[in-house]
């Protein structure tokens, strides 16, 4: 009697136990998603590419739910496509979910270890990001480079006006303009000084030949201790970029480091900016390195992130805001209204002051942002701690993306989600009053959400703004004869019009 109790007891112990592993087994599966083989991941990418990313995971989603388990080589990849889930985890849980993934063995030469948008999530990262605000970005500075954005939108205007009047059509291909001018800016606002266009030039080709090379470096994530001596020649590439970079920085920041010490010019007042952001970054001093100076190293490698982040993405959403603007020629004129009612048609200039009269303006460009939003994910995140997402197990060390061009088509938010209708953020409207940080309920986050939301996202509303309503004061932009404006898209850095715009654009008469 006793043995057959003892059995028993240990039968239905052993049965409560299966339970509550399977339970816990259950509970903390990854987030579902294809087959993957150990190591190489799952099949499809031997016959699929990288671009081709968004359409997989559009069928991956419709098949398997709002949260996704990709496999590229032995990491899982963690794609959030619902708006809730992503506030869920960025806001409501988003220390946990603001680590960023770690380097490759492969790629530490890069240094990406002490840049803002790669760093961990702690003391390095909250000195960099702070001195970036706090610096850089803080309004007061921002206003600082009013000259600058001046000077700028000349540079831009003389762009237009030679490239339209080189050909009968007075017809502009207007992307290298725009990423121009803005590279010119952000230039500026990096090495304190007004560049001629040759040094810029140099500059902008060293920083885009190796954002776009970077793309080929994604293998090295497929078994990576074999694949980073199989393409060892793609990392001597970069190496070698990497030193041209340098040979065009080190000079203009040692410039500063004199100028510093000196602490005067020779140029007057107006030519001059008395803060970079080259400035901001050789007073840090790292406290948890023993107090060391960043080195030149280092600070080649931020004022690229700097340059990087603050010239693309804005230029792209700039040629996607004009192509509508070119496409729906009544968009146009209500603005043109709109700009004339606000600072009249004598207007040399609109300020940064005159930009608070214009809510049709603002309106196109968070319509702009949520139809076309440069970047369709946000840098992925991963987190701090293995965690439990809508009932999922999150890895840490696995890499979280969230889909930020679906969120912002979300049908469930947005009528007729793919149309281009700024009305909607005006009183009345489905946008009326959305909060474009996310920071209450995620309607649209074309600037990401949460602590690593970009810090940069009230200068590109401040560009995005002044540069659309200038160049709607100065010119009438129309379609080219016989061509039609094509939104189709094609990801590079950012996600670009495969077709760059091109528009006849005609000078304002002033009345």
């Amino acid at each position: 009697m006793d043995i057959w109790l003892l059995i028993l007891l240990s039968l239905s112990f052993a049965t409560a136990l299966s339970l509550l592993l399977h339970h816990a087994t259950k509970k903390k599966r990854l987030p579902p998603g294809p087959p993957a083989v150990p190591i190489i991941g799952n099949l499809f990418w031997l016959r699929r590419s990288f671009q081709e990313v968004e359409t997989i995971l559009r069928e991956l989603h419709a098949q398997y739910g709002p949260i996704v388990t990709l496999h590229v080589g032995s990491r899982p990849a963690i794609f959030i496509s619902d708006r809730t889930l992503a506030h869920r985890a960025l806001v409501e849980h988003g220390a946990t979910f603001s680590d960023r993934t770690p380097q490759l063995p492969a790629l530490r030469f890069l240094g990406r270890d002490h840049l803002i948008s790669a760093a961990a999530y702690g003391p390095l990262w909250r000195l960099l990001r702070r001195n970036l605000i706090s610096e850089i970005l803080h309004s007061s500075r921002v206003k600082v480079y009013a000259h600058g954005r001046a000077w700028v939108l000349q540079v831009l205007s003389n762009h237009l006006r030679s490239q339209a009047a080189s050909n009968d059509a007075g017809a502009v291909t207007a992307v290298e303009s725009f990423q121009f001018a803005m590279f010119c800016l952000l230039v500026l606002m990096c090495f304190g000084e007004k560049l001629d266009e040759k040094a810029i030039k140099d500059i902008e080709i060293a920083q885009k030949s190796l954002l776009l090379y970077s793309n080929k470096l994604n293998v090295l994530a497929f078994a990576p201790r074999i694949s980073r001596y199989v393409f060892r020649d793609r990392i001597n590439t970069v190496l070698q970029m990497r030193q041209r970079q340098e040979e065009l920085f080190v000079p203009l920041i040692r410039a500063r480091k004199e100028f510093k010490k000196q602490q005067q010019r020779q140029k007057s007042e107006e030519e001059r900016f008395v803060y970079s952001y080259v400035d901001s970054l050789l007073d840090i001093e790292l406290s948890e390195e023993g107090g060391r100076r960043l080195t030149e190293r280092e600070i080649v490698a931020l004022c690229s992130e700097f340059l990087n982040a603050g010239t693309d993405t804005t230029s792209t959403a700039l040629q996607w805001i004009m192509a509508n603007l070119v496409k729906h020629q009544d968009i146009q004129s209500k603005l043109r209204e709109e700009i004339e009612g606000a600072v009249g048609s004598d207007a040399q200039e609109i300020k940064e002051e005159d930009l608070q009269k214009m809510p049709y303006l603002k309106a196109v460009i968070k319509e702009g942002l949520r139809r076309h939003p440069p970047g369709h994910f946000v840098l992925p995140h991963t987190v701090t701690e293995d965690v439990v997402l809508d009932g999922y197990l999150i890895p840490r060390g696995a890499s979280i993306n969230f889909m930020v061009a679906e969120m912002g088509w979300d049908g469930k938010v947005w009528e007729e989600p793919m149309e281009f209708k700024p009305e909607r953020f005006l009183a009345g409207g489905s946008g009326e009053g959305v909060d474009i940080t996310g920071s209450k309920e995620i309607k649209m986050m074309p600037f990401g959400v949460g602590r690593r939301i970009c810090p940069g996202i009230g200068l590109a509303m401040l560009h995005l703004e002044c540069f659309v309503a200038n160049l709607v004061k100065e010119f009438e932009w129309k379609p080219v004869e016989g061509e039609e404006v094509d939104l189709s898209e094609k990801p590079e850095f950012t996600v670009v019009m495969k077709n760059p715009l091109r528009a006849c654009i005609l000078p304002r008469t002033k009345i």
